[in-house]
């Protein structure tokens, strides 16, 4: 069993998208629990491909590349978790800001925030403030992750958390932030609760910032 886990965890690491379903099918056949095929194949994959990236042992390309493949083995593995196994750590809202129109960053972190148990809810990119105070009145999610790529767009951050906050939506919603240009300092000064720098970090937090 733990020697077909770590083949999962290498396809994932090698970014191997041709064999991972066929993978994760032998897996299920073998008996092995869905959430053991997740926690200790899929997501323990992305735990490593987060530590390369950071140490820019790879980069974004081959980041996405990594998390294409684990989406893959997820896809095939979570319709056969029962509702009592499958983890439910809440519901995320992720968008990129307004004049944005980037999002390869936020997709991999929407892939592994589902990895690791969230329902992810994608409002794509250049997204507007009065939009997202629609969704996010309708949805209630539990946190709110906003993305922007450019320098000129950050600002829309800062009025997109103002506003909420005058509307009086952050009571039961945390708020993180991330992208290139965005930094601690920048996510505290604009009242973020929590940045991340990375895919693996955004992850780490969203998981802090649900428990809090």
């Amino acid at each position: 069993m733990k020697n077909l886990l770590n083949t999962i965890k290498e396809a994932v690491i090698n970014k191997k998208r041709k064999e991972i379903e066929s993978l994760v099918d032998e897996a299920v056949e073998a008996g092995i629990a869905p959430d053991l095929i997740i926690n200790e194949g899929l997501i323990a994959a992305m735990e490593v491909v987060g530590e390369q990236f950071a140490v820019n042992d790879i980069f974004v390309p081959e980041m996405l590349a990594s998390a294409l493949t684990m989406k893959m083995g997820l896809d095939r593995v979570k319709p056969l978790l029962t509702s009592g196994n499958q983890p439910n750590r809440g519901t995320v809202l992720m968008g990129t800001v307004k004049g944005d129109m980037h999002d390869i960053g936020k997709n991999i972190v929407n892939m592994m925030l589902e990895g690791a148990g969230f329902k992810v809810v994608d409002l794509g990119v250049d997204l507007t403030v009065e939009a997202l105070i629609v969704e996010i009145e309708s949805l209630k999610p539990d946190l709110l992750g906003l993305s922007a790529l450019l320098t000129t767009t950050m600002p829309e951050m800062e009025r997109a958390i103002r506003e909420i906050g005058e509307k009086g939506l952050r009571k039961n919603m945390k708020i993180m932030v991330g992208g290139a240009p965005v930094s601690k300092s920048f996510a505290e000064m604009i009242g973020a609760d929590g940045h991340g720098a990375d895919a693996g970090e955004a992850v780490a937090l969203a998981k802090e910032l649900i428990l809090k």
